[in-house]
């Protein structure tokens, strides 16, 4: 009987313990794999992915901005990528008709958000939570430079970067500040020396290796992955933006440094040109940007920018610069619909163009079109009287944004070297007797127009 009685017991054990079993796989299978977004196989129609480390952080991460009245919107480089291939399917999606994760399951390292500070109402409190939630987070800060030219507000310091980890994903959120000329600018994420280099792989990093501006984008919510998220209405433009992005600040300090020396000049003559050359530059800029031409401060202008961080009064003009290959036959009539005679015109599209037209007050605005050889770039002037012609070498450069009289204009990023080429190492002196044929560094004789191309290559009005 005892004997009988053991095997009962174990076979009653087992039958317990096997019952249990069953209902824990069914409790995993209906409510856990469920909870977390985990399916079976896409064939039975179930949710594919959407138990990955990456969702789920982006989930997580999500939930903390909504909870917290936070408008970050997407700018991740390679969803937007994804999402800009399968736009139309993207903007119909409905909440929660995902089968399967497509976008955030990719791997990578990084998830990047970006973030408009001025819309962020309670920053510390955000932060606070993202760790009470289980994100480990970092902070970068620097000095606002939008006040490095008032020395009294120098010094403070605003949010540039946060980086949040969960699990083994991070999520970039890029704060992004406002600037004058309606676009926004974002900081460089600078690693102090306290940081641990291990947290994350910052080299990886999209965004952050330098300053950067991008107009300011249009935004909707769109259902990614079972997930609303803000992403930027044009997701090809600002895509378009990200490897040109690069910005440069007006160097503040070497301005004042500079009217320490040589007194600014603050007559009703200088100050009404400087008022004429701003509006003249924001027309030009204007004009330029319907036709989608790209231009660049050149010359005095450029130099003017670098080494005052303003117009020179005495330069009398306003110059541009613009590669040759994005010459358009439409540029002479877009600026004279937009009220600026051509003043005239030298060369051909093919060989030393460049172009002139009249603005207010005696304000001239000159284009100079720049043309690449192997080794270098250069433009070309024109004598009208004796048709010489002549070269102006510059060493091969890109272009970066900068901020000048309230605007978001194009400057080369090889600044300096530009400028020397142009000036020579003493650019720091002012000089205001110039010879476009013999003061700048980098001119040379470049030949004579035949006197039969006279009337297609000159042209004065």
């Amino acid at each position: 009987m005892s004997r009988i009685n053991k095997n009962v017991i174990l076979a009653l054990l087992t039958l317990t313990s096997s019952a249990f079993l069953l209902f824990q796989l069914y409790y995993y299978k209906h409510y856990l794999s469920a909870k977390n977004g985990a399916g079976l196989s896409k064939s039975k129609g179930s949710r594919i992915g959407f138990d990955g480390t990456q969702w789920r952080t982006v989930k997580k991460f999500i939930m903390l901005t909504s909870s917290q009245n936070v408008p970050v919107f997407l700018i991740d480089p390679l969803i937007l990528e994804l999402i800009n291939k399968n736009f139309e399917q993207v903007k119909n999606a409905s909440h929660g008709s995902a089968s399967e994760c497509k976008y955030f399951c990719v791997p990578r390292d990084f998830t990047a958000f970006a973030l408009q500070y001025h819309l962020w109402k309670n920053e510390e409190s955000w932060f606070r939570i993202a760790e009470n939630m289980g994100f480990q987070c970092l902070k970068f800060e620097s000095k606002d430079p939008r006040l490095d030219g008032i020395d009294s507000l120098s010094g403070t310091e605003i949010p540039l970067h946060y980086i949040c980890t969960l699990a083994s994903h991070a999520v970039h959120l890029v704060v992004f500040h406002e600037r004058s000329g309606n676009y926004l600018w974002h900081g460089h994420l600078r690693l102090k020396g306290h940081i641990d280099r291990k947290f994350v792989p910052f080299r990886k990093l999209q965004f952050g290796r330098y300053p950067g501006a991008f107009d300011r984008p249009e935004l909707q919510q769109v259902t990614i992955d079972g997930l609303e998220v803000l992403i930027p209405k044009d997701p090809m433009h600002f895509l378009e933006e990200i490897p040109h992005s690069r910005f440069i600040e007006c160097r503040y300090k070497e301005a004042r440094a500079f009217f320490q020396q040589y007194l600014d000049d603050n007559t009703v003559e200088a100050m009404a040109f400087r008022k004429s050359a701003k509006e003249l530059m924001q027309l030009a800029a204007k004009t330029l940007k319907k036709l989608g031409v790209r231009f660049w401060l050149s010359s005095g202008t450029c130099l003017g920018w670098y080494r005052q961080c303003g117009i020179i009064p005495y330069s009398k003009d306003v110059d541009l610069g613009i590669f040759i290959q994005d010459y358009k036959s439409d540029i002479i009539s877009a600026f004279q619909d937009a009220g600026l005679p051509l003043k005239h015109k030298f060369g051909k599209v093919e060989d030393s163009l460049e172009l002139s037209f009249q603005g207010k007050d005696d304000v001239k605005l000159d284009i100079f079109f720049f043309y690449e050889e192997t080794d270098y770039m250069w433009n070309g002037g024109t004598q009208a009287k004796t048709g010489k012609k002549f070269k102006y070498l510059f060493p091969k450069f890109t272009l970066c944004w900068t901020e000048f009289v309230d605007m978001k204009v194009r400057v080369p990023c090889e600044t300096i070297e530009y400028i020397e080429a142009n000036y020579g190492k003493t650019w720091k002196v002012p000089v205001r007797t110039w010879d476009w044929k013999r003061s700048p560094h980098n001119v040379q004789p470049n030949g004579v127009w035949p006197i039969s191309e006279w009337d297609e290559v000159i042209q004065l009005y």
